[in-house]
């Protein structure tokens, strides 16, 4: 099983993903988050020339914040300085687009500008749309090697629903899916196996990546310790911004959190309602989304919910829950590594050891 790490890109994080391949993790994802995070290309290209083995992706990048050919010349810049080191992480936007007030993308929508991106990459001249007007692109000098076409980069996509699972098959893509606890992380898995399977593809090219926080508590250390509330309540925030995204957008409630932890949930509604400014309550509720907890949103994140959300638990209790992941038909692993919370990586690399 393959282990990476996930991270809030930092226009340095190449010194962190220098030290996840100097401790075997075999990925790094890059978030391409533009209101939260720094630009994720500039901190790969640094990565990438200060790295060796590991894989440097976009996890994920969204359609609707980079236009197809500058998106792909990017990659194939990023493929020149760690030629078959890049994977193309792709989906239709939460976080990114969550951010500045706008829902997730249409589906067909992304499969269009995946076809144009790797249509570029291929070296073909493809259809492109700006400003209501349609022409034919291609990158005009390949010869020059100025960037890489040539090596391959393999597409991921971030699926979380039917439509998006079903084009991940048709594409033939590797699959990524943020999981909070096993048993939902196993029924996806299952859902998107089915999907590649009606696909007419075998199970076992299925290539399968959770993404998680937690927390590896030490022997009597709680759930809502300071150091798991740093490491793994901002996962359990995430819930409480879904939350309250549908609630302000008079959305019907979704899947977002177990109906027994509701408690938290109305509160944190209730909380953001008062947000300002009134037109744009987005702003705050997103704001440190996936990498700090806000002091408002403290009262709100239970021992309970961080497990409930989590991978947070004692290292033989991880090992467990990765393992059933790996039987599942998980083939990645990948743990988000927050912000000032990077000697975490020695504890997960203790984890790595046991599934190498």
């Amino acid at each position: 099983m393959d282990f990476g790490i996930a991270l809030p890109t930092a226009a340095d994080s190449w010194k962190v993903v220098q030290r996840a391949e100097e401790l075997g993790f075999t990925h790094a994802w890059f978030y391409d988050t533009q209101m939260l995070s720094a630009d994720c290309f500039v901190a790969m290209g640094a990565a990438a020339v200060t790295t060796r083995r590991i894989r440097l992706g976009t996890g994920v990048l969204v359609p609707s914040n980079r236009i197809a050919p500058v998106a792909a010349n990017a990659l194939a810049s990023l493929n020149k300085l760690a030629p078959g080191r890049i994977d193309f992480g792709v989906g239709t936007g939460f976080t990114a687009r969550r951010a500045m007030g706008f829902g997730a993308m249409k589906v067909k929508a992304m499969e269009a500008y995946i076809a144009q991106v790797y249509g570029l990459l291929r070296g073909d001249t493809v259809d492109f749309d700006m400003e209501g007007e349609q022409r034919k692109i291609a990158f005009l000098n390949p010869e020059l090697d100025l960037f890489n076409i040539k090596d391959p980069i393999p597409l991921h996509l971030s699926a979380f629903g039917p439509r998006t699972r079903a084009l991940t098959a048709k594409l033939r893509a590797g699959w990524i899916d943020f999981v909070g606890n096993v048993a939902t992380g196993i029924k996806e898995v299952e859902a998107m196996a089915e999907a590649w399977h009606r696909a007419g593809h075998a199970r076992s090219d299925l290539q399968a990546t959770a993404f998680a926080l937690g927390c590896v508590l030490q022997d009597g250390e709680p759930a809502d310790s300071p150091r798991a509330m740093a490491q793994a309540g901002p996962r359990a925030a995430v819930m409480l911004h879904r939350a309250a995204d549908e609630a302000l957008s008079g959305l019907a409630p979704g899947v977002s959190m177990p109906t027994q932890r509701r408690a938290e949930i109305d509160g944190y509604i209730a909380l953001a309602r008062t947000f300002e400014p009134q037109d744009a309550r987005y702003l705050q509720n997103h704001r440190g989304h996936l990498m700090v907890l806000k002091p408002e949103e403290r009262p709100f994140i239970t021992a309970d919910l961080i497990r409930a959300t989590s991978f947070t638990a004692t290292e033989p209790e991880i090992k467990q829950r990765i393992d059933a992941l790996r039987g599942a038909g998980y083939t990645q692993f990948t743990i988000q590594i927050v912000p000032g919370q990077e000697q975490a990586l020695a504890d997960w690399a203790r984890i790595r050891q046991a599934f190498a």
